[in-house]
């Protein structure tokens, strides 16, 4: 059973400074978990984390992952700023994006960031985007950076386990935008190598939120191997191997969560097993988490305003799809917990529903739940990556604000309420108009 990190006595201090709704998140699990991740790597020398920032985009969340040892991982503009002001630049950017503009990879480099490239047409897009670029670390012909990586994407339809074993993980990466080929990734470090870039490395995501120990080692087994190809055919030696994201949360309750010291020693098997025999034993191993990092450690904190009862049960409350999009756009399950009931029985079935104009803005659908009275709160868990971060201002819903729990138990404001004002304030002489 999944347990807040707040109770209700919390709860009804913090509204009194804080009204709902509003997303809050944990310090002392952020820190905990970072840690324990650091731990299951600790065997590579070269190892760090790269938060994929736009899970949680918050400067006071990138610090905390900051002082914990983890770079960022950009994929915009506004990303790449926002790691800048919060002091983590040079190696600790990973800047991985598709479709991109020529002045973010200007900024990239003028940072001093990894730019991790999409396509093989964009190692010349970059070369002469940057021709007249302050490139902070540049390789040895000073045109390009000294640190670069590329993409794959493998094709085809990636399967592991099965469902007698109680899990199963498909995704297709054949038919996504991502990634170069196996021939072109050859090509492409061609080039940069001859492009004067010093240190090379290969990033790749083939499955999203799986909760299986299993993913992370299949994943680097097949890049280790595509590593140990690339030299022999390129003579290329690769720096770093980057296994991006894609280690999930269990956000149903009765799920085993992914045991990340299990999965850290998988990763070790498979590099013992083909790294180093092929002399590449000191090659750096990444990752680009942030479901994993954040999810758990962030609650989506609402009150119980209405109650409707029609053809079925309905709870209406303060926030709504534009706080949190997952279960409107993918059907997602997040659990709810009402605070101060955590012990009553589930004895209810309700619809748990936001103010949208559109019938699937609900949390919850047909939910066993305990009676739910009017001024409840209501705790919707796993909303601390991938929540606010996807919020939006359709029927003129306001984004709501960012606390964080500090680990001595003190409450501060990481990012304030948009108002009426803000959401005017881009349209030209709005009162004139109006």
């Amino acid at each position: 059973m999944k347990k807040p990190f707040v109770t209700k006595e919390m709860i009804e201090e913090i509204v009194k400074k804080y009204p709902t709704p509003f997303h809050i998140y944990d310090e002392k699990g952020i820190r905990e978990n970072a840690r324990a991740l650091y731990k299951a790597f600790s065997w590579n020398k070269g190892y760090k984390e790269y938060f994929a920032v736009k899970a949680t985009p918050n400067p006071s969340i990138l610090k905390i992952l900051h002082e914990e040892g983890c770079g960022t991982d950009c994929s915009s503009l506004a990303e790449l700023i926002m790691s800048e002001k919060s002091g983590i630049v040079d190696n600790d950017i990973m800047f991985s994006s598709n479709d991109t503009p020529a002045e973010e990879f200007i900024k990239c480099a003028e940072l001093g960031g990894i730019i991790n490239l999409d396509d093989i047409t964009h190692v010349d897009f970059v070369y002469e985007a940057l021709k007249d670029a302050k490139i902070k670390n540049p390789g040895s012909n000073g045109r390009m950076p000294k640190r670069m990586s590329c993409r794959f994407n493998p094709g085809g339809v990636f399967t592991l386990g099965a469902s007698g074993e109680g899990f199963q993980v498909m995704d297709t990466p054949g038919d996504s935008k991502y990634g170069m080929t196996e021939e072109q990734i050859i090509e492409a470090y061609k080039r940069l190598h001859e492009l004067g870039v010093e240190e090379l490395g290969i990033h790749s995501f083939l499955a999203s939120n799986t909760v299986t120990n299993e993913y992370y080692p299949t994943l680097a087994g097949i890049l280790f191997e595509l590593a140990v190809k690339i030299q022999k055919e390129s003579g290329v030696k690769l720096s770093f191997i980057n296994l991006s994201g894609g280690v999930g949360v269990p956000y149903e309750p009765d799920k085993e969560p992914n045991n990340i010291g299990i999965i850290g020693e998988g990763v070790h098997k498979k590099f013992d097993e083909i790294l180093v025999p092929a002399g590449m034993g000191d090659t750096a191993i990444y990752t680009e988490l942030g479901r994993f990092m954040l999810a758990p450690y962030g609650h989506l904190v609402t009150k119980a305003i209405h109650e409707k009862h029609i053809y079925k049960e309905y709870i209406g409350v303060d926030a709504c799809a534009a706080n949190l999009m997952r279960p409107a756009m993918y059907g997602a399950y997040h659990h709810i917990t009402v605070l101060g009931k955590e012990d009553a029985p589930a004895d209810h079935v309700y619809d748990v529903t936001g103010s949208l104009c559109e019938n699937n803005d609900k949390f919850a659908i047909d939910r066993k739940l305990p009676k739910i009275d009017k001024g409840d709160y209501l705790v919707i868990h796993d909303a601390g990556a991938h929540g606010h971060s996807m919020g939006y201002n359709y029927n003129g819903r306001l984004w709501s604000a960012e606390l964080l729990l500090r680990e001595d138990g003190s409450v501060v404001q990481i990012r304030r309420p948009e108002t009426i004002e803000d959401y005017f304030a881009t349209i030209e002489n709005y009162w004139d108009v109006v």
